[in-house]
Formats: C-alpha cells, sequence, structure tokens
C-alpha cells in the first residue's frame, strides 16, 4: 500500500472516529437537553396552575368551579402559533388534581376522576413535601407513548391540602428532538466530508512531494540526469540534501572512473614516448632521429587530443541541465559545422554535402555543444571514409523532433562493436592509418544528446557505410 493512501486512511479513521464519537455524545444530549427544558417548564406551570386552583379546591368546588371552566375554555383555544417552523394549535397539557388523600378529585381530560393516584410518584413525593415527577407509558409495549407528570402541592397556609399535576406527553417535543437531532447530524457529516477533503488534499500533496523525491532518487540510482523536484519547507530541504550528497558521491566516483580510464589510455602513447625518447638519446642517424622524433610529437598530440576530449566529456557529464537554453537555428549551425571541418575534409580528399530537410521545428539548447557534437560526427565520418568519398549532414524535421544525420561511404559498423561504439575508450581502427582515436567522441556525442532531452544512435548505412542519428525534441 501506497504511503499516501497509509497517511490518508489513518486520518481519515482517527477524524471519523472522533467525528461520531463527538456525534454520538452531542446527539445523546438533544434529547435529554430538550426533556430537561420541558421539565422545568411543567414546574413553573404546576406551581401557578396550584396557585390558581386552591380556592376552589378548599371551598370543594374543584370539579365545577371557575377553574374547571376556566381550563375547559383553555382546550378549546386555538393557539395558531408557530415554533420552528412547527405548527401548535392547541394546549397539549393535561391537569389534575388530587386530594389529601391522592384520590383524583378533577381531571382536564375527564379520564381519572375517583382514581387513587396515591402511589405514584409525582402526587407520592409531592404529598410529602418534596418535589414530585415522572415518566410513565401510556402503552406499556410502546416507548413512544411516554408522558411526563411534574406536581406542585395545592396549599392551604403551610398545610398540603392536595396536588396539582401537569403532565405533557414526550411526543409534542419528538419533532424538536429530531430536527435538532438532524441539523446537528447534517453538520457533522459536512464537516466529516471536509475533513476527509482537506486529508485527501494533504495526503495528495504529500504522496506527490515523497513520490518526487522517489523518482528523483531511483533516477539517480540508475545514473539518468535528473534535477530535485519542486518543493516546499522540509522536501526542499531533504532535496537539497540528496542533491548535495549526489553530486559528491558522484563526483567521487566520477574521478575514480576518469583516472581508471585515462590511466589506461595514457599507458600506450607514453611507453611510445619513453621508447622514442630513449632511442634518441643513442647516435643515430638522421631518418631514424626525425622518425622517433615525430612518434614523441605525434604520440603527445595524442595525449594532449585525449584529455582536450576528456575534460570536454567531463564537462558534459557533470551538467544535469542546461541552464540557459536558446535558440538554434539550424541551417546556419549545419555551415559553421561544414565551415569547421572543411580543411580536415579536404586533406582526407572527401567532400561534404549537408541539407535541410523541409520544415524545421524550432530547437533551443547549448548552441556551442550542439556544434561540438555534430563536429565529432563529420570527424569520425571523414576518417571512415575513403578518398573521394562523400560525407552527408543533414537536419530533418520529425513531426515534433529534429532529426540530425551524419553519414558515411566507408566499410559500415563491425557486428562486434554495434554495442560498444559509445562506450568511453572504445574505437575502431581508421581504414586509411589503422591509428584508433581517444574512443571519447561518440560518448560525448551521446551525453550531449540526453542533456538535450534526446539520444544518439550508429547504424549500418544502406548501400554501404554508416548513419549516425541523433534525435532532439522541438522547443
Amino acid at each position: 500500500m501506497r504511503i499516501g493512501l497509509r497517511i490518508l486512511l489513518g486520518y481519515f479513521v482517527i477524524v471519523a472516529l472522533a467525528g461520531f464519537l463527538l456525534l454520538r455524545v452531542f446527539v445523546q444530549e438533544v434529547k435529554p437537553g430538550v426533556r430537561q427544558a420541558m421539565e422545568d417548564t411543567l414546574a413553573d406551570t404546576a406551581n401557578v396552575l396550584a396557585e390558581l386552583a386552591a380556592d376552589d379546591l378548599l371551598a370543594g368546588r374543584i370539579a365545577d368551579g371557575r377553574f374547571a371552566a376556566r381550563i375547559a375554555n383553555l382546550r378549546q383555544r386555538d393557539l395558531g402559533a408557530r415554533i420552528w417552523d412547527f405548527d401548535k394549535d392547541a394546549v397539549s397539557y393535561r391537569i389534575t388534581v388530587t386530594d389529601a388523600a391522592g384520590i383524583v378529585v378533577f381531571d382536564s381530560a375527564g379520564l381519572d376522576v375517583g382514581r387513587d393516584n396515591s402511589r405514584w410518584n409525582d402526587v407520592y413525593l409531592t404529598l410529602r413535601g418534596r418535589y414530585g415527577a415522572r415518566s410513565t407509558r401510556s402503552d406499556p409495549d410502546d416507548d413512544g407513548s411516554s408522558v411526563m407528570y411534574v406536581a406542585a402541592p395545592v396549599r392551604d397556609g403551610e398545610r398540603i391540602v392536595g396536588v396539582l399535576t401537569v403532565s405533557k406527553p414526550n411526543r409534542t417535543i419528538e419533532p424538536f428532538i429530531q430536527r435538532s437531532e438532524r441539523i446537528v447530524r447534517n453538520w457533522g457529516l459536512v464537516l466529516l466530508g471536509t475533513a476527509l477533503a482537506i486529508g485527501l488534499l494533504a495526503a495528495w500533496w504529500l504522496s506527490r512531494q515523497l513520490g518526487g523525491l522517489q523518482r528523483y532518487a531511483r533516477a539517480v540510482t540508475e545514473g539518468e540526469r535528473a534535477v530535485p523536484p519542486r518543493s516546499a519547507g522540509e522536501f526542499r530541504e531533504l532535496g537539497q540534501a540528496l542533491e548535495t550528497m549526489r553530486d559528491r558521491l558522484e563526483g567521487k566516483q566520477y574521478v575514480e572512473q576518469y583516472v581508471h580510464g585515462l590511466t589506461h589510455e595514457l599507458k600506450s602513447p607514453l611507453t611510445a614516448i619513453r621508447g622514442a625518447a630513449e632511442l634518441l638519446e643513442r647516435p643515430l642517424p638522421e631518418d631514424d632521429r626525425a622518425r622517433f622524433a615525430a612518434t614523441v610529437r605525434d604520440q603527445a598530440e595524442r595525449l594532449a587530443r585525449t584529455i582536450d576530449k576528456l575534460l570536454a566529456l567531463a564537462a558534459v557529464e557533470h551538467r544535469q541541465r542546461i541552464e540557459q537554453p536558446e535558440p538554434v537555428d539550424l541551417p546556419t549551425l549545419l555551415d559553421e559545422v561544414v565551415q569547421d571541418a572543411a580543411m580536415r575534409a579536404a586533406e582526407a580528399g572527401v567532400r561534404i554535402e549537408s541539407r535541410v530537410g523541409g520544415a524545421l521545428p524550432s530547437l533551443r539548447g547549448d548552441r556551442f555543444l550542439l556544434r561540438q557534437m555534430l563536429g565529432n560526427l563529420v570527424d569520425n565520418a571523414i576518417d571512415f571514409s575513403p578518398a573521394g568519398g562523400v560525407v552527408g549532414l543533414a537536419a530533418v524535421g520529425d513531426g515534433d523532433r529534429v532529426r540530425f544525420e551524419v553519414d558515411d561511404r566507408g566499410p559500415g559498423l563491425p557486428d562486434y562493436a554495434a554495442g560498444r561504439v559509445f562506450e568511453r575508450f572504445y574505437s575502431l581502427p581508421r581504414p586509411r592509418t589503422g591509428a584508433r582515436s581517444s574512443g571519447l567522441g561518440l560518448g560525448f556525442v551521446r551525453e550531449v544528446a540526453a542533456l538535450h532531452g534526446g539520444g544518439a544512435t550508429l547504424d549500418n548505412r544502406p548501400g554501404g557505410g554508416a548513419v549516425a542519428v541523433v534525435t532532439l525534441p522541438a522547443a
């Protein structure tokens, strides 16, 4: 499982659990809270009505006195109230009055007159001077049928002469409870969804940063050119640290590799120079002395060329990108390459033909490196071309890419060398002289092509000879 998904799942589980617990606790508090508020209101109402009913109860006319008449009128009243989007048309109170023995002497619903309520908590506790209240189901099998009863004492001075109970079905407040629960639940889901969206965004961002660093590390491991991903904060610092570590490790490995390769390549010319120098110390005929002196000069030039090309290749291989790419005019670039190689071509008796194929897309890059790259390919083609041969140099548009082609009419590429021509220090003997080059030119070509986001190949040409192709992406 990817780290971004693990982070998201962990975050979501924590947020979901916290939201669920918070929502559950809050919802569980809604119903008790509303019922507590209703009980508080019923307690006030019961005590007010107990004062109003005292005179009729003491006078023995509680069932048909003015109090009973007012309560009867109250039940006929059309309230026409709208409370929190709910209509209320009638009073939902039921009022009962018991005497000092707990016998019902008045019932606004006319159902329980004469019934002994002395064992119900509301009446039992109130007759003993305590706060009396209860909640009882009117249908034992229906939890929604519960009714809340709150009682208040009817007094004659300090003596309790009866109990007035106000009752109200709990289902009358159920719409308000459900509305509150629904609002809480909806907002909880909104908060949960918002938290999920934030978690997704955070996980995506974190996964993107880690993925960029992972791809960068993988590219570095595989020896590819790569730049640290664009990041912020700690990820940026981590990317810079990885880049610094890569530079130092690659620099150390690079020096080691080049020291080994350079040592191997310098042995042959140094041996030749040392042997010629030892012979020159002895008395020699003038012809031999001139020949050995020429050997020293040729090998010294070979050393110089090897070192120069090695330094050029090292400069290209060490670069990760082209810092300031510039537009490159391809026809002008080809003309400059031809002019640079004109003298060598004339000495070898080779003709260079250049052409531009059709409409070329625009190209941006390092003009100097591209010129050196094509120059190396043309030099190789001249070396392998027979006297009177032709070297072709072309730039051809290929969709959104530019393809450079350099071909010759020489012996072509041997099968055994097909997979090694781009290796550092690997070279083939020149047909005319049998000498080998430094073996760094094609490596330089490949590195310049890769630096521009392209690639290079060398294959046999149909009809004889070889053709080098460099393909670069257009701007």
